[in-house]
């Protein structure tokens, strides 16, 4: 069981859809891996059914009786939104998918806002699992600040909870930054970028502060040119799970940054956004 300080309050995203109750097995899943406690989140009236419901689901799924259920009214977006901020939630777990297509999959409106505007960690299940599978495969995408080392930290326990085959640590270095790095004239006002030699130096750096653990960490630059090199990569190894750390900061208007937009287009797998 992971250290209780890192999330002390997991909340679900609860509808009767049908994929409700393996959305609500997935949250089951985090829940013991963090040790925190798990409340559910439904947006709509509060009645002798809907308890009725939710006290059937919980006693098929083994959870508490007692679980919190907070209920709210209007948009369920909005709802949700706001039951986080009240409640003192954590980290938000929901189901992912609106549709899917031949291309890719669609983020549903909820998922989406969630991630851009959530003021915790968000965790979306794309094909949430009754019995959950093991999270084998595992990306986490670097940048070297504290918040992302700490999140980095987190992850690699999650993965030795999971005892998952491979952790993947990956920076994408993209041709701007190649010519950046070739062209940089040191007129003492700035930092000189870095090579592709040197960004994978910094990486191996940034992995190797997080300590030991049993799973294997593979750390990659990966040439690209766009965010969605890191989607492709999370495809080609046929990862279960996608690590985002982004800061969490109180005055930004823009909730998810500019350069991580790509994630609330496409969900190559399931989604964890550390806030």
């Amino acid at each position: 069981m992971m250290n209780t300080s890192t999330y002390k309050k997991i909340a679900v995203a609860s509808t009767f859809s049908p994929r409700f109750e393996h959305v609500l097995s997935e949250a089951k899943r985090i829940r013991d891996r963090f040790g925190s406690s798990l409340s559910l989140i439904y947006i709509g009236e509060r009645n002798a059914d809907t308890s009725k419901k939710f006290a059937a689901i919980l006693d098929r799924l083994r959870l508490p009786n007692d679980s919190p259920v907070h209920y709210g009214e209007g948009d369920p977006a909005e709802g949700i939104l706001r039951a986080i901020a009240d409640n003192n939630v954590d980290l938000i777990v929901a189901g992912a998918l609106e549709k899917e297509s031949a291309l890719h999959p669609f983020l549903g409106n909820v998922a989406r806002r969630l991630l851009k505007d959530a003021r915790c960690s968000v965790v979306l299940f794309t094909r949430p699992e009754l019995d959950p599978r093991p999270l084998r495969r595992i990306v986490f995408v670097v940048n070297y600040s504290d918040h992302a080392q700490s999140a980095f930290k987190e992850t690699v326990k999650l993965a030795d909870a999971e005892s998952s085959e491979f952790l993947y640590a990956i920076r994408v270095y993209t041709t701007f930054d190649e010519v950046r790095a070739s062209t940089f004239v040191d007129n003492g006002g700035g930092q000189r970028p870095r090579t592709f030699e040197e960004e994978e130096a910094a990486l191996e750096k940034f992995v190797l502060e997080a300590g030991d653990t049993r799973v294997p960490i593979d750390a990659r630059c990966i040439r690209g040119n766009t965010g969605f090199a890191a989607s492709d990569f999370v495809k080609s190894v046929e990862a279960d799970l996608l690590v985002v750390p982004v800061h969490k900061d109180e005055n930004a208007k823009e909730r998810l940054p500019n350069h991580l937009a790509w994630i609330a287009d496409l969900i190559p797998c399931n989604l964890w956004l550390v806030r």
